[in-house]
C-alpha cells in the first residue's frame, strides 16, 4: 500500500509535467527560470564529470565567471541528476527533477506522518497530498527548484525531535549530514525551517511545559552534534559564497517588495482547476510565488480540526505556527485585494533581521502548507476512531469539498527559444578556441530570458559565453548584489534593438565601443539566433562588425581578427 501511495504521488506529478514531456520545444511559463536551473543541473553534471569545482564556473559571465555557491545552484539535485542529464540533457533532467521534488515532498511527508503522528494510512496519504501538491508547491516547482525541493524537511524533523533520549549522537550525526544536503538544495527554505522549528518548540513549550522540559537536553544534544557536523563540512562552501570570487552583499532586488494579499488565502491559485490558467492574480507578487491560495474551504476546515483538537500541544503550536509565518508572508504593509491598508505587517518587526532580509516574504507561506497537511492529517486520524458512521461519512466529506477546488492543472508552458544548429551540432568549435568564448546575440546581462545560457545548457556547458541570468557584484570594487554582469555599452545597444525593433544611427565610436567590449569578453564569433526583431539585430550588427554569414541556422560574425 505504501508503494501504491507513492506510485500514485509520482503519477500526478509527471501528469502536472507533461506540458515538456509531450513536447521538448516548450519550457514551463517562467522559462528565465527554467534556463537557469537547466543550466545549473549541466553545470553540475559537468563539474562531476570534469572533476572541476563545483561552487564557481568560468562558462558564464566570461571573462569574471559566476559564485555558484552565491546563487541556486540545486547541487544537491543535479549532482545525483549527472547521469540523467548525461544521456538526455538538461531539460529532461529539469522535468525529472521537478517531478521528484513533488513526489518526493509528498512522499517524505507520508511516510513522516505514518510512521510519527498518526495511524491511518489514507490520513497519511491526504496530509502528504497537501504537502507535496498545495498551490504553492506547484507554482514553485515550474521555476524554483530550490524552493520545490522540500523532500529533506521530513527527515531533519524526524531526526530532531526523535522521540527519547537515547541515540543523541548518531541522531546529530545524521542531522548535519541533513542539513548540510539542504544546504546545496537550497538555503533559504533551510532557514524557513530552522525558524519555523524554533517558533514550534516556543509553542509546544508553552502548551506543556513538562513534556517540552523532558525533551529539552536530547534535543539540544542533537542540535550541538549536528551544528558540529554541518559547520566543518560547510566551512569552506560558505566562505566561497561570501568570500570567495564574485561574490556579492545583500540583494538584487527589494525583498520587501513580493510580499502576499491577504486575500490570497481564500483565492484560487491559477494552476487549480478553480483558477484561471492564464491569468496571473493580482493577489501574488508574480505567477511564480502564490504560495498561499488555499481557498475558503480548506482554512475553514482548518480552523475548525484546531477548535476540536485544541487539547493537543501539537496542534497548539501547528496552528500558532502556522499562523505567525502566514501574517509575516503578507509583508511590510498590509494589502487587501491589491489595495495598500496603510496597516503596518508584523514583517517589519523582522525585516531586518540577518537572512530574514534577504528572503522574500510571500515565501514565507510557504511553512503553512505542511501545517495544513499535519492538521488535515490528524483530524482524519481522529475522525477514524469516532463510532457514529454518518459523522464520519460527513468529515470525510467536508475534506474533499475543502481540497477539491485544489486540485492542480499541468504547469502552463511556452515556446522555448530554439537552439540553432550551429550551436547544438558543435558547428562552432572550429571557431572559437579554448580561450575565447562564443557571444549569443543580444548580450544578457541582467533577469531576463537568457537564450544564450539555453544554449549552453542544450550543449553541455561546452562553451564559454558572456553575460546570462545570475546575481553578481556590481563590479570589481563593489559587492553590492546586481542582477548578472554590469552592462557593457554593446550589449545595451544591441538589447535595445532588440526589444524595440528600432536601429539608431551606427557611428565609428560605436564600432570602436563594439570591438572594445568583445575584447573584454574574449569573443571569437559573435552568434545570433531567432531573437525578437531578429532583422534590426542583424543590420545592426552588419554596421558595427560587418557581414556576418549564415551557418546551420545562425547568423555567425567570425570577430577573431578584430579582437586579436
Amino acid at each position: 500500500m505504501d508503494a501504491l501511495v507513492v506510485a500514485a504521488y509520482l503519477g500526478l506529478a509527471v501528469l502536472l509535467t507533461s506540458g515538456q514531456w509531450r513536447d521538448r520545444g516548450r519550457l514551463f511559463h517562467q522559462a528565465g527560470d527554467q534556463i537557469l536551473f537547466e543550466w545549473m543541473l549541466a553545470r553540475a553534471a559537468r563539474a562531476v564529470t570534469g572533476l572541476e569545482n563545483p561552487l564557481y564556473s568560468g562558462a558564464l559571465n566570461a571573462p569574471d565567471g559566476v559564485n555558484l555557491m552565491a546563487n541556486t545552484s540545486v547541487l544537491g539535485l543535479g549532482v545525483p541528476l549527472t547521469p540523467v542529464t548525461l544521456l538526455f540533457g538538461s531539460q529532461v533532467a529539469f522535468c525529472v527533477a521537478v517531478v521528484g521534488c513533488l513526489a518526493g515532498t509528498a512522499a517524505a511527508w507520508y511516510a513522516f506522518l505514518r510512521r510519527r503522528l498518526v495511524g491511518s494510512r489514507a490520513a497519511a496519504a491526504v496530509g502528504g497530498l497537501v504537502c507535496g501538491f498545495a498551490p504553492g508547491m506547484i507554482a514553485q516547482a515550474g521555476a524554483h527548484l530550490h524552493m520545490a525541493a522540500q523532500f529533506l524537511v521530513p527527515p531533519i524533523l524526524a531526526v530532531l525531535f526523535r522521540a527519547g533520549s537515547g541515540r543523541v549522537r548518531r541522531d546529530g550525526i545524521v542531522l548535519g549530514l541533513l542539513v548540510t544536503w539542504q544546504v546545496f538544495l537550497g538555503e533559504e527554505l533551510l532557514v524557513f525551517l530552522a525558524l519555523a522549528s524554533g517558533l514550534f518548540v516556543l509553542g509546544y513549550a508553552l502548551a506543556d511545559r513538562a513534556a517540552a522540559r523532558r525533551a529539552a537536553p536530547a534535543l539540544l544534544a542533537r542540535i550541538g552534534v549536528g551544528a558540529l557536523v554541518a559547520g566543518v563540512l560547510l566551512a569552506y562552501p560558505l566562505w566561497f559564497q561570501f568570500l570567495g570570487p564574485q561574490h556579492y552583499r545583500g540583494m538584487a532586488f527589494e525583498v520587501e517588495a513580493f510580499p502576499l494579499d491577504a486575500a490570497s488565502f481564500t483565492a484560487a491559485a491559477r494552476q487549480t482547476v478553480a483558477g484561471n490558467g492564464h491569468l496571473p492574480s493580482p493577489l501574488a507578487p508574480n505567477p511564480t510565488e502564490e504560495n498561499s491560495f488555499f481557498g475558503p474551504g480548506l482554512l475553514v476546515l482548518a480552523v475548525v480540526i484546531v477548535v476540536w483538537l485544541w487539547r493537543r500541544p501539537l496542534v497548539r503550536a501547528l496552528a500558532g505556527c502556522g499562523l505567525v509565518f502566514a501574517l509575516l508572508s503578507l509583508g511590510p504593509e498590509l494589502r487587501v485585494g491589491g489595495e495598500a491598508t496603510g496597516v503596518p505587517g508584523p514583517y517589519r518587526l523582522v525585516a531586518g533581521l540577518p537572512l530574514l532580509d534577504l528572503a522574500v516574504p510571500a515565501r514565507l507561506a510557504l511553512v503553512c502548507v505542511p501545517v495544513l497537511g499535519t492538521l488535515l492529517a490528524l483530524a482524519l486520524d481522529r475522525v477514524r476512531a469516532l463510532r457514529t458512521a454518518p459523522v464520519r461519512l460527513l468529515w470525510r466529506a467536508a475534506v474533499a469539498v475543502a481540497l477539491l477546488p485544489l486540485v492542480p492543472t499541468p504547469i502552463r508552458t511556452v515556446p522555448a527559444p530554439a537552439v540553432p544548429a550551429f550551436v547544438a551540432g558543435g558547428g562552432w568549435r572550429s571557431s572559437v578556441p579554448a580561450d575565447r568564448t562564443l557571444v549569443p546575440v543580444p548580450p544578457v546581462t541582467n533577469a531576463a530570458v537568457s537564450p544564450g545560457m539555453l544554449w549552453s545548457a542544450r550543449a553541455g556547458l561546452t562553451f564559454r559565453a558572456p553575460g546570462g541570468y545570475f546575481i553578481g557584484p556590481s563590479g570589481p570594487d563593489d559587492p553590492t548584489a546586481r542582477w548578472g554582469a554590469p552592462d557593457r555599452p554593446t550589449s545595451v545597444l544591441l538589447r535595445r534593438v532588440a526589444d524595440t525593433g528600432q536601429v539608431p544611427p551606427i557611428t565609428d565610436a560605436d564600432r570602436r565601443q563594439a570591438v572594445e567590449d568583445l575584447r573584454h569578453w574574449r569573443a571569437a564569433v559573435v552568434v545570433q539566433g531567432d531573437p525578437p526583431h531578429a532583422e534590426p539585430v542583424r543590420r545592426a550588427l552588419d554596421e558595427l562588425l560587418g557581414p556576418g554569414r549564415d551557418v546551420g541556422g545562425a547568423r555567425v560574425w567570425d570577430v577573431r581578427d578584430r579582437v586579436g
